[in-house]
């Protein structure tokens, strides 16, 4: 029962890590992102498609998005999409491509970016705890119901601790990380 408590708790724990980290990379930086464009879709043969599925994506600069649809028909779709999403970026259409060139980032909006991803981590981190008390309840009735010893149990719920302990860590690590690159100019 030990190893599959921590198993589960390890495993439950990555995910919120992996959700995290997917957050994190949705948030703008100095140098721009093609994932910034995954939350936008077109309708695509009657079905919502994600635009980096339609378009190719490139990255001439650190602040430019080139955006070079397969279908050259939907162009003006692709347009619209970018123009009504919230990126607050007026896309440049040429022709046969889109070009989306991002402003430097200001102090103020670095400093906004980076209050949005502490807000983030905290949730990452109330999610791994909510994991930690979700499995030391689990283990505390398994002691009340006698299927393990109250020795056991605290044994468990210290390995309990120490793997949210860690978990705890990496949030932090990952937003010391995102916001020295956020803050980062270029």
């Amino acid at each position: 029962m030990e190893k599959e408590t921590l198993d589960q708790t390890e495993k439950l724990m990555n995910k919120a890590i992996a959700k995290l980290k997917e957050d994190f990379s949705l948030i703008r930086t100095g140098r721009v992102n093609s994932r910034i464009l995954e939350k936008i879709s077109i309708i695509y043969y009657d079905t919502p498609t994600p635009i980096t599925q339609v378009c190719q994506v490139t990255i001439p600069d650190a602040r430019t998005l080139l955006i070079q649809p397969w279908d050259k028909n939907i162009l003006k779709d692709v347009e619209k999409a970018i123009f009504k999403s919230d990126l607050g970026i007026t896309p440049s259409n040429d022709g046969t491509n889109i070009r989306l060139v991002f402003p430097p980032l200001s102090e103020d909006r670095r400093k906004e970016l980076v209050k949005n991803m502490h807000k983030h981590g905290e949730e990452c981190k109330v999610v791994i705890r909510s994991i930690r008390r979700e499995q030391n309840e689990h283990i505390k009735r398994a002691e009340n119901d006698d299927l393990i010893s109250e020795d056991t149990m605290h044994k468990i719920q210290e390995k309990i601790q120490k793997t949210t302990d860690k978990f705890i860590i990496m949030v932090d690590e990952l937003i010391k990380a995102k916001e020295k690159e956020i803050m980062e100019v270029h």
